[in-house]
């Protein structure tokens, strides 16, 4: 801080019991991951306590400029800062990405490679918070599908409050400075305070309502939304900004930071912080952490809990919490994709966090230290044959530029490389690729490789995809989307969402052979249900789902189509099997009672291994795996019989429709029939599987359906 600080009350005392209390946040935060598959308040603690300190910079900043001897442009200039931040940020995060990199690229398969070459990109330009509300992802407990980047949403979104809260700052202290010029009363530090106070608070306070309005309409996004989160280290910055105004009496001191550390403790097991947090239940994290910062700070001596927290132990812990939350959570996720697992077990876990340890201790002492410009490292210094005495922190940065400049490059020729790929498997030859017609219409299928291959089984879509008529999730109208024979005069309206969009590229074949026109009425995660408040698959309430059912179902039974064909059973919440929801016959019972027929298609099974862990069929057989290892037990996913079919024996327009026997045997579904791959992605059919499916759902159509045409044979 400046030498010309007019304010003694305002000058930080160093806080060792902080640096302890970041050692208990990380503790929490990685023995949650690694043990107990939920979300503690330890990420909470980290955010408030980085406003705290970065809040309390700027305003000591702004004071010091306010002095007429601080030049205009030191107050002005943000790259002081900046470099200390880049210093102390970047080091250990792109140590971090490199490795990750080459464990990506030794362990995971090839389908993976793009996502987490694309969030290896979003960590390191800070933006890996958006990349995961972007595409929907939950931060749950770890699983071998997670990625390991995932916990760096965390950073990004400190990042973001970093450089935000430092311009805004700079900004700030340059206009009271301007101002003192003309009004010697906004050079004063009670009045600059005050302002730093009231932009604060009102920015927190706008996060905070933001935070709690969105949590009851997109928890996922609100989760990782840095405008949600800001609430939290701001609240530690207006702290920090009256702190000398704030006192605990010295007998209650202790008592509040031992109660306040026993919520922040315990607050994971009884809040589920997936679903609350940064809402309203996440000031029991933050509050807890002003608790102790305020009750361990000003005159005297600090109370006994206080001075436990700066332990050595605990002082040694806080320092490494940086580094070791960036590198527990790959270590993890590497491990459980190695073992196949979706949980660690005790002595797994002890493993992984003893590693982890080791490995943040080297980070830091040969990695950041040296970088950041504080502790000499032992190999600061060292002779290299023939060439004067070279830093060693110089030839780490550049080491880590290079390793940084070589993982962005092969990030990007691989996403070029796979942007390549893709699938036109519409002239494969059947007898040598007969898919589902192997086993319904017993075809001999000659050893070879399936198509399409793992690396392009996800680009195998219906062409609904391409031809954008699915309805987005914000999207509340639907775009209709014609296949089959156009000219017809029979229409058959497929309706729903990606699981009634999966059968398409069948019914488009069926509907060109037998002259009748195919369309679509698709939205995404959205079936055709009249539940009040649907969720997305991930929980979430989903009401544009509600508005868009209505919507469809009203045009439909304006247009009148020939029959409607929608999904009729799903995986069973609560156990396994499948079952029919009381939202689908609630639709069922009204299209009928309008006059509509119709076709209820028996949803497939969602790939599982007997443990429960879904399978993702591409990346497991890219991973080495095959149609067995890769496949999954029938009765895990489907219940005996079709649980739709009592309801259809007793509704005369009510059809059902079951393919089960045409992707599992008797007991058993691989992932691989008649040379084609089953599933592009965890749950849906490829569209190459679902043309060989064309002869079986002919078939079963024309006994529903008598316009849809005669059936045709497996080579038709």
């Amino acid at each position: 801080m400046a030498a010309t600080d007019p304010t003694p009350d305002l000058r930080p005392v160093y806080r060792t019991d902080l640096d302890g209390l970041r050692g208990v946040a990380i503790a929490l935060v990685a023995c949650f991951h690694i043990w107990f598959g939920k979300v503690s308040g330890g990420v909470d603690v980290f955010l408030t306590l980085s406003g705290y300190f970065f809040i309390g910079s700027l305003l000591r900043h702004a004071i010091a400029s306010a002095d007429p001897v601080a030049s205009f442009r030191d107050t002005v200039n943000p790259w002081p800062r900046l470099s200390r931040l880049l210093r102390r940020l970047l080091p250990a995060l792109i140590t971090v990405l490199i490795g990750v990199a080459i464990l990506t690229v030794t362990m995971l398969p090839q389908t993976r490679w793009v996502n987490v070459g694309r969030e290896i990109i979003a960590s390191a330009l800070y933006y890996q918070n958006y990349y995961l509300a972007w595409n929907s992802q939950d931060y749950l407990a770890a699983s071998s599908a997670n990625s390991p980047l995932q916990h760096l949403w965390s950073m990004s979104m400190q990042g973001q409050f970093f450089v935000s809260a430092m311009l805004c700052g700079l900004v700030l202290a340059a206009l009271l400075k301007l101002l003192g010029t003309v009004l010697r009363a906004f050079t004063r530090p009670a009045v600059i305070r005050a302002v730093f106070g009231v932009v604060v608070a009102l920015v927190a306070a706008a996060s905070f309502a933001h935070a709690t309005i969105q949590q009851g309409i997109n928890q996922p996004y609100n989760y990782y939304d840095t405008l949600a989160r800001l609430w939290e280290p701001l609240v530690g910055g207006l702290l920090a900004i009256w702190m000398p105004r704030v006192r605990v009496p010295s007998s209650l001191r202790s008592l509040v930071t031992v109660g306040a550390l026993a919520l922040i403790v315990s607050c994971g097991w009884w809040l589920d912080g997936v679903a609350e947090y940064p809402g309203p239940m996440a000031w029991v994290p933050v509050g807890a952490t002003l608790l102790i910062i305020v009750s361990g700070g000003g005159p005297g001596t600090q109370p006994s809990a206080n001075r436990m927290l700066a332990s050595r132990q605990g002082v040694w812990l806080g320092n490494l919490a940086y580094a070791l939350y960036l590198i527990h959570w790959p270590l993890l996720i590497f491990y459980l994709s190695y073992v196949e697992s979706d949980h660690a077990s005790i002595v797994a876990g002890t493993c992984i966090l003893a590693v982890s340890l080791g490995l943040a201790w080297l980070t830091k002492r040969y990695i950041e230290d040296p970088l950041r410009g504080g502790q000499r490292s032992p190999l600061t210094t060292r002779h290299w044959p023939g060439h004067p005495r070279i830093r060693y922190a110089a030839v780490l940065a550049v080491l880590l530029v290079l390793g940084a400049a070589c993982v962005g490059t092969g990030v990007k020729l691989w996403e070029r490389h796979m942007s390549t790929v893709a699938v036109d498997t519409t002239e494969l030859d059947p007898h040598l690729y007969p898919g589902a017609r192997a086993w319904a219409d017993d075809v001999p299928v000659p050893a070879l490789d399936p198509q399409p291959t793992p690396l392009a089984a996800e680009f195998d879509l219906a062409p609904t995809t391409a031809d954008g008529v699915m309805a987005d999730f914000a999207d509340l109208d639907f775009h209709v989307g014609v296949y089959g024979d156009p000219t017809a005069t029979r229409t058959l309206a497929v309706a729903g969402g990606s699981h009634a969009e999966m059968w398409v590229p069948a019914l488009d074949i069926i509907g060109k052979r037998n002259g009748f026109k195919v369309t679509t009425y698709l939205k995404m995660g959205c079936p055709l249900t009249l539940e009040e408040t649907p969720t997305r698959s991930d929980g979430t309430p989903y009401p544009e789902c509600a508005q868009w059912v209505r919507t469809v179902l009203d045009e439909l039974e304006r247009v009148r189509p020939d029959a409607v064909f929608t999904n009729s059973t799903r995986p069973n919440p609560d156990g396994r099997a499948d079952y029919v929801p009381p939202g689908y016959l609630e639709v069922f019972d009204e299209l009928t009672a309008a006059g509509l027929p119709v076709v209820g298609v028996r949803d497939t099974p969602w790939p599982h291994r007997d443990d429960g862990q879904p399978i993702t069929t591409p990346g497991c057989l890219a991973a080495g795996g095959d149609a067995d290892s890769c496949g999954s037990n029938r009765a895990y996913s489907l219940a005996p019989h079709d649980p739709i079919a009592d309801y259809a024996r007793g509704n005369p327009l009510m059809f059902s429709i079951d393919l089960s026997d045409s992707v599992c045997d008797d007991t058993f579904c691989p992932a691989v029939v008649g040379n084609i791959v089953v599933y592009k992605d965890y749950d849906h059919l490829g569209a190459t599987y679902v043309r060989s499916l064309s002869s079986a759902l002919s078939q079963l159509l024309a006994q529903a359906l008598p316009w849809t045409g005669p059936p045709f044979g497996p080579f038709d």
